[in-house]
């Protein structure tokens, strides 16, 4: 490795351990390190040689080894899996298109399908996986007969149903920690979308595709992704189509988010800004393509985007100006989920426990279900000596692995 190499990988240490509120010496306690090793690593002075060195210290910064070293494998997740997870990847595995093309079908009962439809995605935003999971093993192979087998004059309206099934599973699976199977159902989506020669409904697949990026940290393709659609939509928006404003700020929103992720701080303000504009223009109580966007919504990004860029400060202040009464429960619960990395950021530790138990209290399925809930969780119990009875209790209900909990 080359000194420069060794100072960013340092600086990119550095700045992610500074995203968790832990303090170099936590840190190196987590890597069975001193606190000087740790530090010399984190200056560049000192080269990590052994890749089961630089595979611990991803593991413990929650990071692919790829984000430190381009040529390394990727660390598999041990994660526990979330409830409905297996059902819903084995929805997806079955060829249904296949059999709704090849068999016999009675005419589909629309107005059940729809119903089905809009139940799924309360469900997805209640974090009720394993309801939602049993529902879509029907609806899936429903939707598609019913695109399938219904005249052609029906179709476009079905093939939009279905893309909105998809978005479900996609948000859900996005949701458990499952980037590969959400992105199965992002790209059926859009194909039923463009199916049902829908622009807009392709840009919400879009949307979602971003989020599936995100979520599996590929963050520049996650910026690519959400500005190509923004872009592509810009004509439209400008034309005075509100749905068409109301995507773009989302996929503005996502943008941000990326921008914040790769630490280009300008960029994600920027992008919080122009997307407060759009919600100006949306106004309150839309939920376009079921994207909520709206200016409370961008309100909750601008807090987020604050957390990834390490300024809890930032985050803390903006988030005392969010009224999140109108949005979905599960807006709500990662909003006091990023409001707890901010505290944690500034090693408030028993506020970012009140705001882990106020997501809790929303959608404890949402809260069970993230990976990165544990991760904060585990940073808490790291910081905090001993760790306060309720902490404790948090530790043991998420099953928080690798966390003595003992006075």
């Amino acid at each position: 490795m080359s000194p420069d190499y060794e100072k960013a990988l340092g600086r990119k240490i550095a700045f992610n351990r500074k995203r968790r509120g832990l303090s170099q010496k936590e840190f190196a306690a987590l890597l069975d390190r001193s606190e000087a090793w740790f530090s010399q690593v984190e200056r560049g002075v000192r080269r990590i040689d052994r890749m089961t060195v630089l595979e611990k210290v991803a593991e413990v910064l929650d990071l692919p080894v790829a984000e430190l070293a381009a040529e390394a494998p990727v660390v598999a997740s041990t994660t526990a899996e979330p409830p409905g997870a297996s059902r819903l990847r084995l929805a997806l595995s079955a060829a249904h298109s296949l059999r709704a093309i090849l068999g016999e079908h009675e005419p589909p009962d629309l107005d059940k399908l729809r119903e089905d439809v809009d139940r799924a995605w309360e469900l997805t935003h209640e974090g009720n996986y394993a309801d939602l999971a049993e529902l879509l093993e029907s609806l899936v192979p429903q939707a598609e007969t019913a695109a399938r087998s219904a005249p052609e004059a029906d179709r476009p309206s079905l093939f939009r149903l279905l893309a909105t099934v998809y978005h479900t599973c996609s948000a859900a699976l996005t949701n458990m920690g499952e980037p590969e199977a959400a992105w199965i159902a992002v790209d059926r989506s859009v194909v039923a979308a463009e199916r049902a020669n829908d622009p807009l409904l392709m840009a919400a697949g879009e949307f979602r595709l971003s989020i599936v990026f995100l979520g599996a940290r590929h963050y520049e393709q996650a910026a690519q992704a959400s500005g190509s659609a923004a872009d592509a939509l810009e004509p439209l928006a400008a034309s005075g189509d509100v749905e068409a404003t109301a995507l773009r700020g989302a996929l503005t929103l996502q943008r941000a988010v990326a921008a914040g992720k790769n630490n280009q701080a300008d960029a994600a303000y920027e992008f919080i800004r122009a997307a407060r504009e759009m919600a100006k223009t949306v106004g309150p109580g839309r939920n376009d393509y079921n994207t909520e966007f709206g200016p409370a919504n961008v309100d909750l990004y601008e807090v987020a985007v604050a957390v990834d860029l390490g300024d809890a400060g930032v985050a803390l202040r903006a988030a005392e100006r969010v009224d999140a009464s109108g949005l979905s429960s599960e807006r709500q619960t990662r909003f006091h989920l990023d409001v707890a990395r901010a505290h944690a950021q500034r090693r408030q530790i028993g506020e970012s426990v009140s705001s882990i138990r106020a997501a809790q209290r929303l959608s404890p399925e949402i809260v069970g279900a993230m990976p990165a809930v544990k991760q904060l969780v585990a940073d808490l119990a790291t910081m905090s000596q001993p760790p306060s009875d309720d902490l404790r209790s948090l530790v043991t209900e998420l099953g928080v692995p690798g966390v003595r909990i003992g006075t």
